[in-house]
């Protein structure tokens, strides 16, 4: 009897220790993002990038460009990717890195040492990642939406999709990061693997131009990964309804947009903190200490 109540107790324990980890780092998460909004430095590493990309769109002229037959303007077309694209690479690609950087400079290590350390590190990660992602969602909205004409703002059903899609997206991407900052032991031999692979990731995807155009075994290809999905999400609720015959079936295909993104997430979701909790049950003191060594060689 006193061995069936210990077990039949360690269920909700676990479960208490469980949301303690995600409370410790969901506020911690906060603290840190908060600092983007607060402090000058931080939100300059931020935003530069959106608001060149804007830049860039009027300086060639994209604002008087409209796409044939359509009174959209080449320049929204442009902005729906370069949202999108903003949120692949933060979400892959800064995500990851950041993942390898802190488990090579002991960060992770340091996780390790308390109790579901390494899932309220995680937690703590996603809301600072998901937070910068969504300031340069605003920026580039907010700055785009007036010159570049077309855009199907004036929906209440616009905005919904852009929520629902972005959701989706940033759960499918975020532990595709993850999963990447678990697999490589430092930010250099990560970084060639790792930004390569997403741009590739990119040229199948269509993010730019439509997948419709490319070759049948590359739009196959770029159906299989979630950037593709997010991308045509997020055209679904920018751009208007008659784009959609540029796209695949003609369609914006809603329901298979939803549902890849949401098998992506669950797998990613299930894979990345396993992944996470065996990368850091490898790590220990000594390893930390002689990668840092090496850094601090190579910078000699």
């Amino acid at each position: 009897m006193t061995d069936g109540a210990g077990a039949a107790g360690v269920g909700p324990v676990r479960g208490r220790a469980t949301r303690a980890a995600v409370r410790a780092g969901l506020q911690h998460g906060w603290i840190e993002l908060s600092h983007c909004f607060t402090m000058f430095e931080d939100a300059f590493e931020i935003l530069p990038m959106p608001l060149l990309s804007i830049v860039a769109l009027l300086v060639i002229g994209a604002k008087h460009a409209h796409l044939p037959g359509t009174h959209s303007s080449i320049g929204s077309t442009i902005l729906a990717g370069v949202l999108v694209t903003n949120v692949i690479a933060n979400g892959i690609i800064v995500f990851g890195m950041r993942l390898t950087a802190e488990r090579e400079d002991g960060t992770l290590l340091r996780a390790k040492a308390t109790p579901n350390g390494v899932l309220g590190y995680l937690t703590g990660r996603i809301v600072v990642t998901s937070g910068t992602i969504m300031l340069t969602v605003v920026c580039l909205l907010m700055v785009g939406l007036a010159p570049f004409s077309g855009l199907a703002l004036g929906r209440a059903a616009t905005w919904l999709t852009l929520a629902w899609v972005l959701a989706l997206g940033l759960l499918a991407m975020l532990p595709i990061g993850a999963v990447l900052g678990s697999l490589f032991r430092s930010v250099r031999s990560a970084a060639i693997v790792v930004m390569l692979g997403t741009m590739v990731l990119f040229g199948i995807s269509g993010i730019f131009t439509p997948i419709a155009t490319q070759p049948t075994w590359m739009q196959w290809a770029g159906q299989a990964f979630p950037p593709y999905w997010l991308g045509l999400g997020v055209r679904s609720a920018l751009l208007p309804a008659n784009l959609a015959a540029v796209e695949i079936g003609h369609s914006w295909r809603p329901i298979a947009t939803a549902g890849v993104l949401g098998a992506w997430a669950i797998a990613g979701l299930v894979l990345a903190p396993v992944l996470l909790r065996r990368a850091a049950r490898r790590e220990a003191g000594s390893s930390v200490a002689a990668r840092r060594e090496r850094v601090l060689s190579r910078g000699i």
